[in-house]
């Protein structure tokens, strides 16, 4: 028998959240708050402390629904968005709603819902694309995954959060599926600062022979360069210049948003004109870029060489102030001295290593701005780093919208 269930709230992964008859907290994909929702009984799964379920039927649609722009969002469960269905103000409240929620919950932190800084573009935006890749009796298959099928591939016509150009270059593409290698299993689409195009082709086995005619093939939608990354190794260019952007670096996918983020962090560090500076997890050097503009000396830190070698060769005035350093901070940081000044730290979805929570608490500096994508993990460093810094700022920014992600700026102070 289905079950009525009002939704009160959005959780952090995208789902509604309501309570079954027996006080469980229900999670329901698609669901919007204020509406009343009967469950498929065949889809409920009962947890100990939670369950989850999908709609059979809106017995009630609650007043942030909207029809989804994107067909895939209907007729294929896409599972790239989750909150194409609201209305974007609600998209807004909800992600307010998730950041606080993770930095009292998790955090235990005594925090209002933040504010956010709503995106300059809501539809296609992505300047990075990745699609999965499976082969089947007809032919290969290139696509995203739908949400409750995550082995299972459907093929794209359109992504309306990608940027128009990677579509174009895409539709382009769908004619020539039969370049890819064999055992390819993903394809990821780029824009880069400096206008190419890059196709990052990731299999097994054999390099990618065929790159330099797909390259061709694809030259009407502007400078293509083609990407090989094998399975257990670095990517490297086969078809293509070789000494631009590195494709495989990470950027933000929505650059506009990202750089409002970068710009507010900064800024709330203050003056550090002959100060020292880290950058740590700093990717190409965005961040350290504007830190050198401001006076400070900067080290900067990641993992990716690819991205660091890009970053030093980067003219903007002050980066003569910028130290980079290819290695993980986490092995780094016992290596950089005293501490500085003001340390910001942009860390992967799982967060600090621990090695440099306890570096940054052992000895901890005056100012620290920390930079997250996951508010659950965000939520769990910041406890740990309590114990010797207090929060003074917090802002959200939609880099993500019709996804449920979000990015958290915090600003910290030495306590």
């Amino acid at each position: 028998m289905s079950e009525l269930v009002t939704i009160t709230s959005i959780a952090g992964g995208g789902d509604g959240v309501g309570r079954l008859e027996d006080g469980r907290a229900v999670f329901v994909p698609r669901s919007a708050p204020g509406e009343q929702v009967l469950l498929d009984p065949r889809s409920l799964e009962r947890r100990k402390n939670f369950a989850r379920g999908e709609i059979a039927e809106i017995v009630a649609a609650g007043p942030a629904r909207v029809v989804p722009a994107c067909r895939h969002y209907l007729d294929d469960a896409c599972g790239g968005c989750q909150l194409q269905h609201l209305s974007y103000d609600a998209q807004l409240a909800a992600k307010r709603s998730i950041v606080g929620e993770a930095l009292r919950r998790i955090g235990k932190l005594d925090l209002p819902d933040p504010e956010i800084v709503e995106a300059a573009e809501e539809w296609r935006y992505r300047a990075k694309v990745t699609l999965a890749v499976r082969p089947g009796g007809k032919g290969v298959t290139v696509g995203f995954h739908p949400r409750n099928r995550p082995n299972a591939v459907f093929p794209l016509r359109d992504c309306h959060i990608a940027d128009l150009r990677l579509m174009a270059l895409w539709r382009r593409f769908l004619g020539h599926l039969d370049l890819l290698p064999e055992r390819a299993s993903h394809v990821t689409l780029r824009l880069d600062r400096e206008g190419r195009r890059h196709v990052v082709v990731e299999s097994a086995g054999e390099p990618w022979l065929r790159a330099g005619d797909l390259r061709e093939a694809l030259a009407a939608e502007g400078e293509v360069v083609c990407w090989w990354q094998p399975e257990d190794g670095a990517a490297r260019v086969m078809a293509g210049p070789a000494t631009g952007f590195p494709a495989t670096a990470f950027e933000q996918v929505h650059p506009e948003m990202g750089a409002l983020a970068r710009a507010w962090a900064v800024e709330q560090l203050g003056s550090l004109a002959g100060q020292a500076a880290w950058d740590l997890y700093g990717g190409i050097g965005d961040t350290a870029v504007l830190l050198a503009a401001g006076g400070a000396a900067v080290v900067s830190v990641d993992a990716d060489e690819k991205a660091i070698s890009w970053a030093r060769a980067r003219t903007e005035p002050g980066s003569e102030r910028i130290r980079f350093i290819a290695g993980k901070a986490e092995d780094v940081l016992p290596s950089l001295g005293e501490p500085p000044a003001a340390v910001v730290v942009n860390p992967p979805r799982s967060g600090l290593h621990w090695d440099v929570t306890l570096r940054l608490t052992g000895e901890p500096v005056p100012r620290l701005v920390y930079i997250s994508c996951d508010p659950a993990t965000l939520a769990r460093d910041l406890s740990r780093l309590s114990t010797n810094y207090r929060v003074s700022g917090v802002k959200a920014f939609d880099l993500f919208p019709q996804t449920a992600h979000v990015e958290t700026v915090v600003v910290l102070e030495a306590a």
